[in-house]
């Protein structure tokens, strides 16, 4: 039997807390077409502002967060990794970023000098978007034509509806919710509203409070935030929650574009002021806890509620290697169709 590679892919992280692998991190990141869509010129003039000072805060950031064995995100994906190897039978797991180490291209040229021609490309992203999902697969596809490898790849779409998945995120929350909460909140990584309607052809994206729940399924095949709210219904209606015990946002902007809404930073404050005082906090658009998780959420976010008269605010951990987890993963990844 021909074996087949499973190459798990998460977002990357820099090497160091260093200012200067912080800014060469940043630099690879908002330099993708994908994440920043705007003309290479004036992509590089925006980083390059960007990287006269945001590098410095980000370094502080991560350091306030870093483990000893290095950057969170980068050891729970090598637990991951290692769990996913004892699901995974027919060949080797690899892990790669697509930002920073390691590389896609460093970890496909390592498995064809294996011999390995078959590959489960994983993107470890729920929801769709340009900025994650596309991003990937595009530089997957750049590896193989520039090296022309002689590779066939299987690709795990995005699983924000898959019960595997809700299942592992329900799982995960209980042992919280059983403690006792005044309020969950779900925060999803947020995306610029271009993003969204440069993708929908029908020009229905975003035209009204209830879009997301009405989309037609052409359009929620490439909607993030449709695919958001449809990940945190079926998470809601998992755990047994009523409309009004939990609620969704989007976190992490950055710039001055229009992002889509809630905004978690806004919607912080206004939960505190109707008086929610124990709140939970999970970030279901992640599956490793990382800066946007650790920092911004667990230290920034819970100083925010507490500073606007919320008592306590309780990071439930992403899935990381959790085992049901793993399990849910390797079946997701059995199921994924042959592309590229």
């Amino acid at each position: 039997m021909t074996e087949q590679a499973l190459l798990l892919v998460n977002l990357g992280s820099p090497a160091s807390t260093e200012v200067a692998d912080v800014r060469r991190y940043l630099n690879e990141f908002l330099m993708d077409p994908y994440v920043i869509d705007l003309p290479w010129p004036l992509r590089r003039l925006l980083v390059s502002l960007i990287l006269w000072k945001r590098p410095a805060a980000s370094a502080h950031a991560y350091a306030s967060i870093w483990w000893p064995e290095g950057s969170p995100l980068v050891a729970l994906s090598r637990r991951l990794q290692r769990l996913m190897q004892r699901q995974w039978q027919t060949g080797p797991v690899e892990l790669a970023m697509r930002y920073g180490e390691p590389s896609i291209e460093t970890v496909l040229s390592r498995l064809v000098a294996q011999g390995i021609r078959r590959v489960t490309l994983a993107p470890l992203y729920p929801q769709f978007a340009d900025s994650t999902v596309t991003t990937v697969i595009e530089e997957a596809k750049r590896v193989v034509r520039v090296q022309a490898l002689d590779m066939q790849f299987s690709i795990l779409p995005p699983f924000y509806q898959q019960p595997e998945y809700i299942e592992a995120l329900a799982e995960s929350a209980r042992a919280h919710l059983a403690q006792g909460f005044d309020h969950l909140l779900l925060s999803f990584h947020g995306l610029p509203e271009r993003h969204l309607h440069k993708l929908d052809p029908s020009g229905e994206c975003l035209k009204g409070p209830d879009c997301c729940r009405t989309a037609a399924p052409q359009v929620m095949a490439n909607c993030y935030r449709a695919q958001c709210v449809r990940s945190a219904e079926l998470l809601a209606a998992k755990l047994g929650l009523r409309p009004e015990q939990w609620s969704l946002s989007f976190q992490s902007r950055l710039g001055r574009a229009k992002w889509i809404e809630p905004y978690t930073e806004a919607h912080l404050t206004e939960l505190a002021g109707q008086g929610v005082k124990k709140l939970l906090v999970m970030c279901p658009a992640f599956v490793a806890d990382c800066i946007e998780t650790l920092e911004e959420i667990g230290i920034r976010g819970r100083e925010q509620f507490q500073a606007a008269g919320g008592a306590e605010l309780l990071l439930v951990p992403c899935l990381n290697d959790q085992p049901s987890w793993g399990v849910a993963l390797s079946t997701l990844c059995e199921r994924a169709p042959q592309a590229l």
